[in-house]
């Protein structure tokens, strides 16, 4: 009896979180055009950050939306943060960086 209503407990819990769930809206509001170009435009960024000698662009991420590119992680100099700022905005395609790159000390 008691495995029946914790059964039942548990369908009716999978049930209202895949109804919720489904409710919610998407926050993907790009076109496929625009998704590519941004997984393009991040894919450029990250490689030059990787090639730069000054930044350690494995501590570097970078996410795109819409050619806005956002740095964050974790950088050991303000010169390493304004040199990942300046490679980020000579990426062709990119409108904007906002550096959230926060220095280690």
């Amino acid at each position: 009896m008691k495995l029946i209503r914790d059964l039942a407990r548990g369908i009716t819990a999978l049930a209202l979180a895949l109804t919720l769930f489904g409710c919610a809206s998407t926050r993907e509001n790009r076109s496929t055009g625009e998704l590519i170009d941004d997984t393009a435009i991040r894919a450029k960024v990250k490689t030059a950050l990787l090639n730069d000698p000054l930044v350690k662009g494995m501590d570097v991420g970078v996410d795109v939306h819409r050619g806005d590119v956002q740095l964050s992680g974790w950088v050991t100099s303000a010169e390493e943060k304004r040199k990942a700022t300046q490679i980020a905005e000579g990426v062709g395609g990119v409108r904007s960086v906002r550096n959230d790159l926060q220095i280690r000390k």
